[in-house]
């Protein structure tokens, strides 16, 4: 009977609270038999309150319907599925766990049956004991994967000759079988349609397994490993390396332009987009490790341990993780690179040649992909630095952050652009390259500007800043470390850039800002860092910059002369703006947007998004290296082990720490006030003296020039400063400092939460979690 309407009422049989026997096979093979149907049917067909209902009152049956799903699943990967039949119980099995497996992890009783073992279900119920020990979830992970490399089911036949025998499965090298060409494998299998919805439906399965994670509350305790996924991607598992290669290959070949031709798309279905999501979630899933707490390999790749050491393998004992990180083949490099660019930059194309290419929506999953490649392997890191192929992945994060800024139901995805940039920004490369001219048009609306992509970037940034949601707040030292870090090298600023970090710091330096929170200095701090970087190491092309901060004097002056009296604190304070905005939008001189732009628009009425838990603050998130002459890094002591050099202004955060803990004991309550002392803390500090020295030179020969010449001219100005030097009038060089990313388990924690967020949101046909009691996140509607 199987699925079909008329037997729908003998699916809710196996509510009766009558155990039924696990030998009645007439009753159990209705759930399987030989009717098509698909993942949908059987969604529509068991309702999540019947599937509660049998959990509570006829457990037996629901634990025997597991067991029994399982066990064809088994011998279909046994016997190879040479059928047509075979194939359709497998598939059904396949969606019918898929179904039922959120309901058993939502219930704390039901999360530890899995990985219990069936009496008697042993392989083929053969005598060895050992093998009868197998828990239900191990039999069930390893015979999906031994299904997902199944001839004429998932992969295609070698075979000439149609009847092959069935001990076939366990001999066949499925590396020979991979999926798609790419690392390590040379050879593109021609595409075949039926085994893409195959693979597909088993890879939902795949990831349901390891949703058991979305059912735990969110803890930073690593310990807490998904016992699903480490299963699956240990030794036990005879098809990890083929199927790691198949997923990644499979993502980063992926072509949505359709073969060149425009339009393509609407002519034929793309059978490949539903895998290729598919496989990017499977992924990036069995790639959740937190890196911080292992011996995970170090920059070349290597690990900590030598190759001969007994105890442990190499690396992580996460084959996934450990073949990741041991990627390192330019060419190899060279596919993972240019697809996950393609794909990225893919919704750009769109919105700029409306529907010529199938648009792709698993933009976050890419993100989280890079994310891991770039932790997992610095080889891969420095690759992606070396050439300006890192401006391909640039471009695109701009483009989604400068898109999502003023939508709540996107900040994880603005959360994870700014994490990729802080972690490339640490790297001395990814600013040289910033300095090649931008000149590709994506359409944003941003200001158009002459310039490189160190221009773009500065723009976007204070567009998040300056128009960006409340929620966006916590973000704002992550975006101007980057600037700080990769200030150094910048050659030259357009005009446009300079002001508007002229504009941030003059938003950022009025006085009921700076004192109506504990943290708001730090961004003072951070934009005259850019300012001194950019002077003491980069005078001579920015002429721009040093005009922009000729003309804004009176700011750096201010600063310098802020009280600190308790009056004018409290005057400063009642001058606050009766908007809650960080900056006013008003003198945002921006004139045209770019051509084609659309206006950042927020989440539509009834959007849902998920919760995440907080980032860690900027001084966890990063550690101080200190650049020396030939461009080497060395990491710094934290400060409180050492004193800071006089006047030295990144030695800035650590002393807030303590200060914040000495002078404000309220702040935990809510009920901070500033203080003449704390503002005197750091007001002293202010690395004010190259930028007073450079005004000190330069206004009074810039007001000559303009008396002498009559000159209103600011291209003339302009040119004095060219040609103009400050060599020997500026203070000495300070050392250039980099802070960068360091892995914590803070941002593991904070990848965990926004990963399976994003892959809840995503399967919505079948909804897979919907409704069902996660506790990882919580679901909220905009």
């Amino acid at each position: 009977m199987g699925f079909s309407d008329h037997s729908s009422a003998s699916v809710t049989m196996f509510v009766s609270p009558q155990p039924v026997e696990a030998t009645d096979d007439a009753f159990w093979d209705q759930f399987w038999a030989d009717t098509a149907t698909s993942v949908q049917d059987v969604f529509a067909l068991v309702p999540a309150a019947e599937i509660r209902a049998v959990r509570e009152e006829s457990p037996s049956n629901l634990a025997t319907l597991c067991y029994k799903a399982v066990e064809k699943l088994v011998q279909g990967a046994e016997s190879g599925c040479h059928t047509e039949k075979e194939r359709q119980i497998v598939l059904n099995c396949c969606r019918l766990l898929t179904r039922i497996l959120p309901y058993i992890f939502e219930d704390p009783d039901w999360r530890g049956f899995f990985w219990s073992t069936v009496p008697g279900a042993g392989r083929g119920g053969g005598d060895e004991d050992d093998e009868n020990a197998r828990p239900l979830a191990e039999s069930l992970l390893l015979a999906v994967a031994d299904l997902l490399f199944c001839p004429d089911f998932t992969v295609q036949s070698h075979r000439r000759s149609t009847v092959d025998t069935a001990e076939d499965i366990h001999s066949i090298d499925s590396c020979e079988y991979i999926w798609e060409a790419g690392v390590g494998f040379a050879h593109s299998p021609q595409p075949n349609y039926i085994h893409d919805l195959n693979r597909t439906e088993l890879l939902k399965l795949l990831l349901t397994c390891f949703s058991e994670a979305m059912y735990l509350p969110p803890s930073s305790d690593s310990s807490n490993a998904n016992p699903w996924v480490q299963f699956f991607c240990s030794t036990e598992n005879r098809h990890a390396l083929p199927l790691f290669t198949s997923l990644l290959n499979v993502v980063c070949a992926y072509d949505p332009v359709g073969y060149g031709i425009p339009y393509n798309h609407l002519l034929f279905s793309d059978y490949r987009e539903p895998l290729v999501e598919e496989a990017a979630q499977v992924l990036i899933v069995t790639l959740d490790y937190d890196s911080s707490t292992s011996s995970s390999p170090t920059v070349d790749g290597t690990t900590t341990g030598t190759a001969m050491d007994d105890a442990d393998p190499p690396g992580p004992d996460n084959l996934f993780v450990n073949y990741l990180s041991r990627i390192h083949r330019e060419e190899d490099f060279q596919f993972i690179l240019k697809g996950v660019a393609r794909l990225l930059s893919n919704p750009l194309v769109q919105t700029y040649l409306p529907n010529s290419a199938k648009k792709i929506q698993f933009h976050q999953e890419l993100l989280v992909l890079f994310w891991k490649l770039c932790d997992f392997n610095k080889k891969f890191l420095f690759f992606v630095l070396k050439s300006s192929d890192v401006l391909d992945i640039l471009v695109p994060i701009l483009y989604f952050l400068n898109d999502a800024r003023a939508d709540q139901s996107r900040v994880g995805l603005m959360h994870i652009g700014v994490f990729i940039l802080l972690l490339l920004s640490g790297e001395r490369n990814f600013g040289v390259r910033l300095n090649k001219p931008y000149s590709v048009r994506v359409p944003m609306d941003i200001p158009v500007f002459t310039g490189t992509h160190a221009d773009l970037l500065i723009i976007v940034f204070h567009k998040i800043i300056t128009s960006g949601h409340q929620r966006l707040q916590p973000l704002f030292d992550c975006l101007l470390t980057i600037v700080v870090n990769v200030s150094p090298y910048l050659k030259s600023l357009s005009m446009v850039a300079a002001n508007k970090l002229l504009h941030l710091l003059e938003a950022f330096s009025t006085t009921w800002f700076l004192f109506s929170a504990v943290q708001n200095h730090h961004l003072v701090f951070f934009l005259l860092e850019v300012f001194n970087n950019i002077i003491q190491y980069q005078f001579d092309g920015n002429s721009n910059l040093v005009y922009a901060v000729i003309r804004k004097r009176n700011v750096f002056h201010q600063l310098a002369n802020l009280p600190t009296d308790s009056q004018s604190i409290q005057k400063g304070l009642q001058r606050k703006k009766k908007t809650p905005e960080p900056i006013s939008r008003t003198n945002s001189q921006d004139g045209v947007s770019m051509e084609g732009s659309r206006p950042a628009a927020p989440a539509e009425p009834g959007t849902l998004k998920t919760s995440l838990v907080a980032t860690p603050g900027i001084d966890k998130l990063t550690e101080k290296s200190q650049v020396s002459e030939d461009g080497t890094m060395r990491s710094l002591e934290p400060e409180s082990s050492q004193p800071p050099p006089d006047g030295n202004p990144p030695s800035e955060a650590s002393h807030h720490q303590r200060d914040r803990r000495r002078l404000s004991s309220a702040s935990s309550s809510g009920q901070w006030t500033p203080t003449p002392d704390w503002v005197m803390s750091w007001k002293s500090k202010l690395p004010l003296q190259t930028i007073m020295r450079l005004l000190q030179v330069l206004v009074p020969q810039v007001e000559k020039i303009c008396i002498d010449k009559g000159l209103t001219d600011e291209s003339e100005i302009l040119k004095f400063l060219q040609h103009g030097t400050l060599v020997g009038l500026l203070p000495v060089p300070h050392p250039i400092l980099i802070r960068k990313y360091q892995a914590n388990s803070g941002t593991a924690m904070w990848f965990r939460t926004y990963m399976w967020g994003v892959i809840y949101l995503r399967n919505v046909d079948p909804p897979i979690w919907y409704d069902t009691d996660v506790k990882l996140f919580e679901i909220q509607r905009v």
